[in-house]
């Protein structure tokens, strides 16, 4: 599974680092959402899809 972060939709909710602190990080700057690396491991797969549920932006995609 890969996973990304439209920018242009993000408006820092931050509710997929909630979701999955250990994927999603927060932007210093502006408190948007980014994945330094799209793959995800096997392990948080879910917490990633219940980190896409949770974005009320819909600014997360995965494929």
């Amino acid at each position: 599974m890969k996973v990304r972060i439209d920018a242009d939709l993000c408006q820092g909710h931050a509710m997929c680092a909630l979701a999955c602190p250990e994927l999603f990080q927060l932007s210093d700057e502006d408190g948007h959402a980014y994945v330094e690396d799209e793959n995800v491991p096997p392990e948080y797969e879910a917490a990633v899809e219940r980190a896409v549920r949770s974005c009320p932006e819909g600014a997360i995609q995965t494929s």
